[in-house]
């Protein structure tokens, strides 16, 4: 029984879409790059816009800046693996290297899901108490926020990973998956693990339907306040602002209940690997797009710094 607890896996194998052709695989892999590379551009355009624009030193936009942070590091996290190993043959990852990948991977999303509940409030103060919102939502309440999802993530998925690090792996050491996702490493170890499943269920059902029902009830009080208003013009201008909000939380909570609440050990590894990539991929590209790049202030604000950048750059055209 000793030598059956020793940590005899070194490395694991991450078969990704290995079933795939060779020829798909790297039409694959061009189409991830060119994602990664958007996603991780668009992103960055977003916080620098929002440093250098006064126009955007507002609670909505600095949230959103530090949301773009997160996506950056959220996708890389999986992506360059996911590209590197639709050129390798080997796709192996270190045991210390996927234990990284998961804890950033979860660590991440549960600051994800903090910060979306942290928008949805600034929202609710916005637009259902607007004589109070500066008051409230005033610079130190806007740190502090992002400071306890930051903090309070990394400390809670810190435990959870205390408890993971203890399991041992003998072989076999294949993961049927593009990732270290924490079923498949449940799955490979030769230690006894309903504890730590159950821990590791709680923990992650409570952090994203927590989120999730002080999300929604944020907004279902905004769509009764909208509903409210006395003029067209205020519930369209209201419903714009947050319709794309919506549309993001439809994208990554859809994606994290089916993958980590409701989703079955016996439904298709397919559906699991496509819903992933949604969560990983599909959503960091999205980000800014549904949160800025539609707004009529970021636009302006982009233009007048593309044309501030080619004057001093390119001062004869």
């Amino acid at each position: 029984m000793k030598e059956r607890n020793e940590t005899v896996v070194s490395e694991f194998i991450l078969l990704g879409f290995s079933s795939l052709g060779e020829k798909l695989q790297i039409f694959l892999f061009l189409v991830l790059l060119l994602t990664y590379l958007f996603t991780v551009t668009g992103n960055v355009v977003i916080i620098f816009i929002v440093w250098v624009d006064r126009r955007l030193h507002s609670p909505m936009y600095f949230f959103i800046a530090n949301l773009s942070f997160l996506e950056i590091w959220f996708t890389s996290v999986t992506s360059p693996k996911l590209m590197l190993n639709f050129l390798s043959v080997s796709r192996t990852i270190s045991l210390n290297g996927c234990m990284a990948q998961t804890f950033f991977y979860f660590t991440l999303g549960a600051t994800e899901f903090s910060l979306l509940v942290v928008m949805s409030f600034d929202r609710y103060l916005a637009i259902c108490r607007p004589l109070q919102y500066a008051t409230i939502m005033n610079q130190r309440l806007c740190i502090q926020l992002v400071l306890v999802s930051w903090v309070g993530s990394i400390t809670v998925m810190s435990l959870r990973m205390v408890l993971i690090s203890k399991l041992r792996f003998c072989g076999p050491n294949v993961i049927n998956h593009f990732f270290c996702d924490n079923k498949p490493l449940f799955q490979l170890s030769c230690t006894d693990t309903s504890g730590v499943r159950k821990v590791d269920s709680i923990l992650i059902s409570t952090v994203v339907l927590s989120s999730l029902c002080l999300t929604m009830l944020s907004y279902g009080t905004i769509f009764f306040s909208i509903l409210r208003m006395p003029t067209a013009t205020g519930r369209q201008k209201a419903f714009a602002t947050c319709a794309s909000h919506v549309t993001a939380l439809a994208v990554v909570y859809g994606s994290c209940i089916v993958l980590y609440t409701i989703h079955s050990g016996n439904s298709s590894l397919h559906l699991t690997k496509g819903v992933a990539l949604l969560n990983t991929v599909l959503y960091p590209f999205l980000n800014p797009f549904i949160y800025s790049l539609r707004n009529k202030t970021v636009k302006l604000a982009l233009r007048e710094a593309f044309s501030r950048g080619t004057a001093k750059f390119f001062p004869n055209l």
